[in-house]
């Protein structure tokens, strides 16, 4: 089959890469269309010392599987839980020690014709949406995942850090909570999208300064100095959410942290049915996120655009 594949030094596309065959609790889903994301960009950078096929956000039918799953088009969870220890045993397989993650951590991903995923991470997608809507699931479950771990009061201060993808979602999240949501970005076309959600933006390299008063501050910049701008930001007692996964270290003193009694949160991954339900009713807003579509075999110039500063959504087109 087609698929990108990174060896640890470049990415190419592979014609004969091997099929997945589903393996007990597995299915193959065929792949309809593939985003890239932050994470799949720094993957190339060196996180987590992936090789293999990267990708992780998708939406495809089931090709081979359970009889009520065959032809089926879903969307899928992408951490593997082993299903026998404590956490999954309790509902944690998202943090299962001994977890697969798609496309990031042991198990190869979305960026290919086919991809082998557990029967239990399948979520059918409604008739009613796009796949280029219902690829968007897995970020913005993502960005559901705040609401799981923050109490988020009608009214709330929120300050978004970051108007990449995953920050334009969680803005509207956050708007949809009932929080009063300002975003704070570098791209002018980007918080022009956000403001016509209803959202107050502010263009960081001409006006904002921080001002250490938000109750909550989610980081989603996508880089090593977001969280130093994210710490500036938060009110004493206040919450900083953390969004970002990045290749490189921070290094900076987390004593004002200690000092201003902040609760730290590290966000990653969420429930699916919110991010489907809010997608099928229409609260959040995807279509004007997406940039560019690649077909499968150009996913290498796909994953240049995607890495160009200010990009949005760059779809791959996954099925021949």
């Amino acid at each position: 089959m087609r698929a990108l594949v990174w060896d640890g030094k470049r990415t190419e596309v592979a014609d004969d890469r091997p099929e997945p065959h589903p393996s007990d609790g597995m299915a193959v889903v065929r792949v309809h269309l593939a985003g890239v994301c932050s994470t799949d960009l720094q993957i190339l950078q060196g996180y987590m010392g992936f090789t293999g096929v990267p990708g992780h956000e998708f939406v495809g039918h089931v090709e081979e599987g359970p009889d009520g799953l065959v032809g089926r088009r879903v969307v899928g969870e992408i951490n593997f839980g082993c299903g026998a220890c404590d956490r999954c045993r309790s509902g944690m397989s998202r943090h299962c020690p001994h977890r697969r993650v798609m496309g990031i951590l042991g198990a190869d991903g979305s960026f290919a014709e086919l991809v082998a995923v557990p029967v239990a991470n399948l979520h059918p997608v409604p008739g009613g949406l796009t796949d280029e809507q219902a690829v968007f699931t897995e970020p913005l479950a993502a960005a559901f995942s705040i609401l799981e771990q923050v109490p988020v009061a009608p009214g709330a201060d929120a300050v978004v850090l970051g108007d990449g993808k995953l920050g334009l979602l969680c803005a509207q999240v956050l708007r949809r909570a009932g929080a009063t949501v300002t975003l704070v970005g570098r791209h002018d076309d980007k918080l022009a999208l956000a403001a016509g959600f209803g959202i107050t933006t502010v263009m960081t390299e001409r006006a904002w300064r921080p001002a250490q008063d938000a109750a909550i501050v989610v980081e989603a910049t996508g880089s090593a100095d977001g969280l130093a701008a994210a710490m500036a930001a938060v009110r004493p007692r206040g919450t900083l959410v953390l969004k970002s996964t990045v290749a490189a270290e921070h290094r900076l003193s987390l004593a004002p942290l200690v000092i201003d009694e902040v609760t730290v949160v590290g966000s990653r991954c969420g429930l699916f049915p919110p991010a489907l339900a809010a997608l099928e009713e229409g609260s959040v807003a995807v279509l004007p996120l997406v940039e560019a579509r690649y077909p499968l075999a150009e996913a290498v110039e796909a994953m240049a655009h995607a890495a160009r500063r200010g990009a949005r959504k760059v779809l791959l087109q996954c099925s021949r």
